[in-house]
């Protein structure tokens, strides 16, 4: 039942071809798209059921879960299913933080992190999709929640300042990114000299975990990604009952290329 709910909702509540990247393609000549994929290393295929047909690094890139299912987000069975609060430990968050919460969506984790970062810290939730933004602007005005951020991202850009940030957290989104390569190196300039950049992703080396395939990613996918960056692969936490916890480090002795 479960299994069928998860299938339900990532084949329901998806943009059907992501309309915001699909729309900055449009606006480039063709050649120039096609020229600026191949240098980042994406390919093409015939689009599978559940993905876009954008392939990076051997996977193909899944369809993003739109706004329409923001509430299930929000479902009461999330903690016990994911266990949010063993991932809170996992971050090692301080007073004072700034932390991005990249793909924030309602701001689940963003107003669980925001009394740990104290009232000097700053939690700036980052979301592509204007409808989730303005949940995310109405949050920020709640009571005790003064400390949050709202922040408009594009598909190649979370919009951040560089080195401004102490951690940056992707909780399910990255398998999702259109453009992750650009992305993970705007991502990496955002983070201040010794940085750390949280990914939470569905395990798909564990049949059991009831998710789609391609909103699934192993570890081994994680890191091989990752090391394209100026990143170094700190540890990588199995806590979570479905969940990978795969943590990396700015390295600042690595030569950063970022988009212009």
């Amino acid at each position: 039942m479960l299994q069928r709910t998860f299938a339900t909702l990532l084949l329901s509540a998806t943009l059907v071809s992501c309309p915001v990247g699909a729309a900055q393609d449009r606006q480039r000549p063709a050649a120039a798209a096609s020229t600026r994929d191949a240098a980042a290393g994406y390919g093409r295929i015939a689009p599978t059921a559940d993905g876009i047909g954008k392939t990076y690094e051997g996977r193909e890139i899944s369809r993003i879960m739109g706004w329409q299912g923001a509430d299930w987000l929000e479902r009461e069975e999330r903690e016990r299913e994911e266990r949010g609060s063993l991932l809170l430990r996992e971050l090692r968050l301080t007073p004072g933080m700034a932390v991005a919460d990249i793909g924030a969506g309602t701001g689940y984790h963003a107003r669980r992190i925001a009394p740990l970062v104290g009232a000097r810290g700053r939690v700036y939730a980052v979301d592509v999709q204007p409808q989730m933004v303005a949940r995310l602007q109405a949050l920020a005005r709640q009571p005790g929640m003064s400390r949050v951020v709202a922040v408009q991202g594009e598909v190649d850009d979370p919009g951040l300042a560089p080195a401004s940030i102490d951690l940056a957290l992707m909780v399910d989104v990255y398998h999702e990114l259109e453009y992750p390569h650009e992305m993970l190196q705007r991502v990496v300039r955002a983070l201040k000299p010794g940085g750390r950049l949280v990914f939470v992703e569905y395990r798909a080396e564990d049949p059991a975990v009831p998710i789609k395939p391609l909103h699934r990613m192993t570890e081994l996918q994680i890191r091989r990604e990752a090391g394209r960056h100026a990143l170094r692969w700190e540890r990588t936490a199995e806590t979570l009952p479905w969940q990978h916890v795969v943590v990396f480090r700015k390295d600042a002795r690595a030569v950063e290329s970022a988009p212009r």
